[in-house]
């Protein structure tokens, strides 16, 4: 589980600094280069999607590491993150 983790921050994706929730949509807008409310407005959106919105969501959330490189997945499994 550690390369998975390890692959996953070298993404590069973080959850964005300026958040209201999880900070999903503020990482995507950060990470695509678009205006944080419209990335908001495309994550609501998806809600719509039957299972696909809520469930992705929810997925994306476990595994984005927060803006310490911290991942809530791995924590959850009592794993040491290993800190950027």
């Amino acid at each position: 589980m550690q390369k998975l983790f390890t692959s996953i921050r070298r993404l590069g994706f973080r959850r964005g600094p300026a958040r209201l929730a999880g900070g999903i949509a503020g990482g995507i807008a950060q990470h695509v280069g678009i205006n944080v409310w419209l990335a908001r407005l495309l994550v609501l959106v998806s809600f719509l999607l039957p299972v696909v919105g809520v469930g992705l969501y929810l997925v994306v959330w476990a595994l984005t590491p927060w803006q310490d490189g911290s991942i809530p997945l791995e924590r959850a499994l009592g794993g040491n993150p290993e800190i950027h």
